[in-house]
């Protein structure tokens, strides 16, 4: 985890990723969800808005073809945000989590459903190709070193010379769509837990003045 030049909030993020989740049956896969993306939530003690407007700004920038990025540009809208649009302030610790929808695993058939879709959307209808054949160049743009921004930039450039701005116009639409999605979802389940904690300290006052 790089030292984003903040300490309360890389102190929030390292309290979130590194704190064991409570054992719940279920795959390994799922397992790594729940831990990623779930536990966070469950963890966070801020006002549901606050903390789901982490989700929001985590799932917008996860759903660009940015990987390897993704985390500084976080960061940076961060610190804009609590300098231009206070109001617009969010859990800087959440949202580097939710980062994580965009990884290794998920980024090829995303970037395929983007470059697709912006084919699509640009009229190109006859320059659509198969998934194996975009794979392979996908493959040719990877960095050889993940950790290195310089690398991560040419990766972006690669990106571009290799696929065009079809990559870049079809991740638009599922931007929005899956970022308002995010969104409201996790706003619902921030407000059930959060109500579900008032409920459980009403309580708790309640046992203690008998």
């Amino acid at each position: 985890m790089p030292v984003f030049g903040d300490a309360k909030a890389e102190h929030d993020y390292q309290r979130l990723m590194t704190t064991p989740p409570t054992p719940q049956p279920r795959g390994r896969f799922a397992q790594l969800v729940h831990d990623k993306l779930i536990d966070p939530l469950h963890r966070s003690k801020h006002p549901p808005e606050y903390t789901a407007r982490g989700v929001l700004f985590g799932v917008l920038i996860a759903l660009t073809p940015t990987v390897g990025v993704q985390m500084p540009i976080v960061f940076g809208i961060w610190l804009v945000i609590r300098r231009v649009r206070p109001s617009w302030d969010f859990s800087l610790a959440v949202a580097l989590a939710w980062t994580w929808v965009t990884n290794v695993f998920t980024a090829p058939p995303l970037y395929y459903l983007y470059i697709v879709s912006g084919r699509i959307l640009l009229g190109h209808w006859d320059d659509l190709q198969g998934y194996g054949v975009f794979t392979k160049r996908l493959a040719q743009t990877m960095p050889v070193d993940a950790g290195s921004l310089e690398t991560a930039w040419l990766y972006l450039v690669n990106l571009f010379e290799i696929f065009g701005v079809s990559m870049f116009v079809g991740c638009l639409p599922w931007m929005v769509l899956g970022t308002w999605a995010a969104y409201l979802w996790s706003l619902g389940v921030l407000t059930r837990i959060h109500h579900a904690r008032e409920r459980r300290a009403a309580a708790a006052r309640n046992d203690g003045s008998r």
